[in-house]
C-alpha cells in the first residue's frame, strides 16, 4: 500500500519564508550603508556647528565715538524744515581673536530728541580682521528735512542750557568669518550718545570729543 504525504502548515510556512528571502532586493545592504553614512555625516555637521559656536562664540563688534562736530542746525522759518551738517568720527574694533567680520552694509545718521535730523549716510563695506581697529568718518547732512513743531523750542532750550544730547546711530549687516567659512548675514545696530556744549542763538554749533566712550551694539 502506498502512502500519501501532504505538506503540513509548518512546512508551507518555511517554504514561503525561503521564497520571500530569495526575492529580496540584492542591494538592500547598500541602502543600509548609504542611510548610515548620511546619518553619520549629518550628525558630524551638527556636532561641528555646536563645537564651533560654543568654542568661538563671536563677540559683538565695538564702537567708540571719537569726535562729533555740529556745523549747522538751522530750522527754516516759518516751516518745520531742517538743514543740518554734522561730522562724525568713531572707531570700530573687532574684539575676536579667531573671527573676522565682513561689513556688507553700514549706514549712520544723527538723531536729536527722538527725531532723525540727518539723512542716512552709507559707509563703504570693509573687512575687519582679528582684533583689528578701523577709523571711520562720515559727513551727515540734511536739507529740508521735516521735523516736529516742538523742535525749535527744544533747540532754544538747549542753547540756553549751553549743552545738547545728540545720538549718533548706525545700522547694517555683517558676516562672521572663521578660517575659510563665512556665515550668513546678521543685522546690527549701533547707538552712541554725545553730550555736547551748545552755542547761543548767534552761534548754533556744537562739538564733542568723548575719547574712550563706547557705544552700545546689538547683533
Amino acid at each position: 500500500m502506498s502512502q500519501i504525504f501532504s505538506p503540513s502548515p509548518k512546512h508551507c510556512a518555511i517554504a514561503n519564508n525561503k521564497r520571500y528571502l530569495a526575492n529580496l532586493p540584492k542591494h538592500l545592504p547598500f541602502n543600509k550603508k548609504l542611510i548610515y553614512f548620511i546619518s553619520s555625516l549629518f550628525t558630524s555637521i551638527l556636532c561641528f556647528i555646536f563645537i564651533l559656536y560654543f568654542t568661538l562664540r563671536p563677540a559683538k563688534p565695538q564702537f567708540a565715538l571719537q569726535q562729533a562736530d555740529v556745523y549747522q542746525l538751522v530750522l527754516l522759518a516759518p516751516t518745520n524744515l531742517l538743514n543740518s551738517s554734522i561730522q562724525l568720527t568713531f572707531l570700530s574694533t573687532n574684539p575676536n581673536q579667531r573671527v573676522g567680520i565682513y561689513y556688507d552694509e553700514f549706514q549712520v545718521y544723527a538723531a536729536y530728541r527722538g527725531q532723525q535730523i540727518t539723512a542716512d549716510t552709507p559707509i563703504p563695506g570693509f573687512y575687519q580682521g582679528h582684533q583689528e581697529t578701523n577709523l571711520l568718518t562720515a559727513s551727515l547732512v540734511a536739507t529740508g528735512m521735516p521735523v516736529a513743531p516742538s523742535f525749535r523750542y527744544e533747540v532754544g532750550r538747549d542753547q540756553v542750557a549751553g549743552r545738547m544730547v545728540l545720538r549718533l546711530k548706525g545700522r547694517g549687516k555683517l558676516r562672521w568669518k572663521v578660517g575659510s567659512w563665512v556665515s550668513g548675514g546678521y543685522r546690527f545696530n549701533v547707538d552712541c550718545v554725545a553730550v555736547m556744549p551748545f552755542g547761543d542763538s548767534n552761534s548754533p554749533s556744537a562739538s564733542a570729543s568723548p575719547q574712550g566712550t563706547r557705544c552700545s551694539t546689538d547683533v
